[in-house]
């Protein structure tokens, strides 16, 4: 069985412990690998597991350190990596039966960030089709499941990320957002999840470096951990055109508390159906950061259902673009939700799409208005607790009775204002033991003060110390 101490630290603290000599690499490794064979079969968060590797890869981190060879923040610390993103030499199969086989080149900017920080990648977790839906059920890897409720999903697409975490296999797990694919997953399992801004880390593993939605992000079980994780990935380089100058170099401001800070508030962003036990523990996460020194004020952002409507043709045109060209050979063994989507995106005209970037602008000027006054916004990640794994986001698509959308998540408003950091943290435990969350959205490139703000309500509400049941 596994040590469940080990296997519930942090990333930062399992890097400590390997440096000071209290533990070996080895023994993270064996510990991880132990841990996955428990929740694996009941899960399904892990497509791949590379035990033989990271097992020799350990040895040679315990080897560094005994010669006193200088090792990174990351140094022994297992990492999962999404099967969206490749890695060379390993099957990556984005869900699909069309890539079963294939075996990319070359890694990707991020993964050699991570090796470079000393990180050991420990294996490959389960996402939907092509990251197309925020429930995580492929036709090559079946159902993947919610540690908090086997019942429910984690989540998606990174639910496999969501899941491996949540349970204990790995501090940290890499994940991709471009509608809310890390913040969804994190907030169904209680966990932090980070969509930086646009181009913090970059984005090199889709067919465009000209798309303007899509981000990699860490989820974690401490906001030191998602911050960490942002540190030793970020950073330009010319093979994103998209990538930010410069580094950043305030991360210790994470620790400053919130004295002076104004933060804005939306129950809803205006047009959204919220879950009453979501509201609630949405109002009393705004009470904490109230009683912390900050000033939280409820604001009116005059948004509507089309901020939705608008990414959803964007992300229909976009997987219409990227993997429509598979339809004509592979339509009857690809997810029927995706090939809807890319049907519809196929009707889409240039100019119709042209035109969405005038629903983005007058949302942006809105906001934009709000953070005249405001450090940030807070409102609910998602609009309800996980749902059961038997449904999709085809269920979640409508308006109710008093004319509110009900949808999943209130993440994608924010991939449409992508160079806007939003970090998704829990907010507490409903009456049915489930993890709700909320969203806090930065000015466009102020990543530290969203961490900034998460750090504090870690501190206030104390989570890291949960646990799911399996």
């Amino acid at each position: 069985m596994s040590d469940l101490d080990l296997a519930y630290a942090s990333a930062i603290k399992i890097n400590a412990m390997i440096r000071d000599g209290q533990v070996s690499a080895v023994d993270v490794v064996k510990n991880a690998l132990a841990r996955i064979d428990e929740v694996n079969p009941a899960l399904n968060c892990f497509c791949f597991v590379y035990a033989d590797e990271a097992l020799e890869l350990a040895r040679q981190a315990d080897d560094q350190r005994a010669k006193g060879e200088a090792i990174g923040p990351l140094h022994g610390v297992p990492v999962a990596i999404k099967d969206f993103t490749p890695m060379k030499g390993k099957r990556t199969t984005r869900g699909s039966w069309i890539l079963e086989n294939w075996i990319p080149d070359e890694d990707p900017i991020i993964v050699k960030r991570l090796r470079q920080a000393g990180a050991i990648i420990i294996g490959k977790t389960t996402t939907p089709e092509f990251a197309h839906a925020g429930f995580t059920n492929s036709p090559l890897w079946g159902v993947t499941r919610n540690p908090w409720n086997t019942e429910m999903t984690p989540g998606g697409s990174s639910g496999g990320a969501g899941a491996a975490v949540s349970s204990g296999c790995v501090p940290l797990a890499e994940g991709t957002d471009m509608g809310g694919s890390v913040r969804i997953p994190a907030a169904f399992c209680g966990l932090v999840g980070l969509k930086p801004s646009l181009g913090r880390i970059p984005m090199d593993i889709l067919p465009s470096v000209f798309d303007n939605i899509s981000h990699f992000g860490p989820l974690s079980r401490t906001v030191g951990d998602a911050a960490l994780f942002l540190e030793v990935t970020h950073g330009p380089d010319d093979r994103d055109i998209m990538s930010l100058p410069g580094r950043i170099e305030n991360f210790a401001d994470i620790d400053k508390g919130l004295d002076g800070l104004r933060i804005a508030f939306s129950p809803d962003l205006g047009y959204y159906a919220i879950e009453s036990d979501v509201a609630e523990l949405t109002l009393s996460a705004c009470d904490k950061l109230r009683s912390m020194g900050a000033i939280v004020e409820e604001v009116d952002l005059g948004w509507t259902r089309e901020v939705s409507d608008a990414w959803g043709t964007i992300w229909q045109v976009a997987l219409a673009a990227w993997a429509g060209q598979h339809l004509e050979e592979w339509r009857d063994k690809m997810t029927p939700y995706l090939v809807s989507l890319m049907d519809e995106g196929f009707k889409v005209n240039a100019v119709t799409y042209k035109r969405l970037e005038e629903v983005r602008t007058k949302q942006w000027h809105s906001l934009c208005k709000v953070f005249e006054t405001y450090d940030a916004l807070i409102c609910p990640t998602i609009t309800r607790t996980a749902p059961q794994v038997t449904l999709s986001d085809a269920d979640f698509d409508y308006e109710d009775d008093n004319g509110r959308y009900v949808a999943l998540e209130l993440t994608l408003a924010f991939n449409n204002l992508a160079p806007c950091p939003a970090l998704t943290v829990p907010s507490g435990l409903t009456s049915a033991g489930m993890p709700s969350a909320v969203q806090i959205i930065g000015h466009r490139h102020d990543d530290v003060t969203t961490l900034r703000i998460a750090q504090a309500l870690e501190h206030a509400i104390g989570w890291p110390d949960w646990r799911p049941a399996i």
